[in-house]
Formats: structure tokens, C-alpha cells, sequence
């Protein structure tokens, strides 16, 4: 394999396991240990829910990769992300963000180095490339994975135990 090549395959196999195989099963974790009244807590009106935060990964990730890379419509309303208060339970909204994930990770296998330099006019942004795009929602998912950690350690007030590992061992 060439060096473009081999960097094309390294960065998306990374995007995949970001998503797919830390963020998404700690995010599960999370919500595994809350109710449905905790989902949708806000601590005010100006701050997002865990169900808000689900809903506008969702959208995010459709818009960004399934609508651009993948040439799917766009059907996404933004603002409905956010205005949510209570209207899907926590099986509904994780199964929806597992599908749209599922659906990425088997999009982002048959991406070829060349597609991600290919461009899309995603949102208002325009000229942005696959690598970006890909990139784009990597980052966006992180970010509001740790709000999700956030807000389950408030209500919860318990160690999640994802970086145990990193710990020194006491003798």
C-alpha cells in the first residue's frame, strides 16, 4: 500500500473506533444507569438534556456523513433537536443513534482515499471534504460524549470506572 493509502486506512479506522467502540458503548453505559426522568434533566433552560444531547449527536451525524459522503436527503431539523422535552424514551433514542451509527460505520468501510478529498456542501459550509466532514463529527461526538459523562456523574455522583485502568496500582 501506498503512504496515502496506508494514512487514508489508519485515520478512518480510527474515526470507527472512536465512535463506534469507546464513545458509543460508554454513552450506552450511561444511560443504562439513568431513568427516563434523568435523561431529559436539564439544570437549566439554557443547557441541554442527555435525550437533547442523543437527538442532536443523531442529527449531527446523519447530516455530516449520511446525507454528504453517503448522498442521502437531508431532513434535518436542528432546532427540533434542542426544543425536545420528554418525547422519546432512552430505548427509543439509543436505538436510533446505534442505527445511524451502524449505518456510518458501514459507510465509512468502503471509503476510498480518494472520496475523502471529494467535497460536499454540508450545512452552509461549503467545499468541505470528506476528511473533514469525518473529522467534524469525530470531534463533535467527543465533545458531547463528555457532556453525557458530565451530567450522568452529577446525577449519579459515581466514578463511570472507564479509566480504572489508567490508575496506579496500590501494593
Amino acid at each position: 500500500m501506498d503512504t496515502k493509502t496506508n494514512l487514508a486506512t489508519g485515520f478512518l479506522e480510527l474515526s470507527r473506533r472512536k465512535l463506534r467502540g469507546e464513545f458509543w458503548p460508554r454513552v450506552v453505559t450511561c444511560l443504562q444507569g439513568l431513568t427516563e426522568e434523568q435523561i431529559w434533566w436539564r439544570p437549566n433552560d439554557k443547557s441541554n438534556s442527555i435525550g437533547n444531547l442523543l437527538l442532536h449527536l443523531n442529527g449531527n451525524l446523519r447530516q455530516w456523513i449520511i446525507c454528504s459522503i453517503g448522498q442521502q436527503p437531508d431532513r434535518r431539523d436542528r432546532d427540533a433537536e434542542f426544543s425536545e422535552r420528554g418525547g422519546l424514551n432512552k430505548d427509543a433514542l439509543q436505538r436510533n443513534l446505534d442505527r445511524t451509527l451502524t449505518e456510518i460505520d458501514s459507510l465509512l468501510q468502503g471509503i476510498q482515499p480518494d472520496d475523502l478529498l471529494r467535497t460536499y456542501t454540508i450545512q452552509k459550509y461549503e467545499n468541505v471534504t470528506g476528511l473533514e466532514a469525518i473529522f467534524h463529527v469525530t470531534e463533535h461526538f467527543a465533545m458531547h460524549y463528555g457532556q453525557i459523562l458530565y451530567i450522568t456523574k452529577l446525577l449519579k455522583d459515581t466514578d463511570l470506572g472507564f479509566f480504572k485502568h489508567l490508575e496506579k496500582q496500590k501494593p
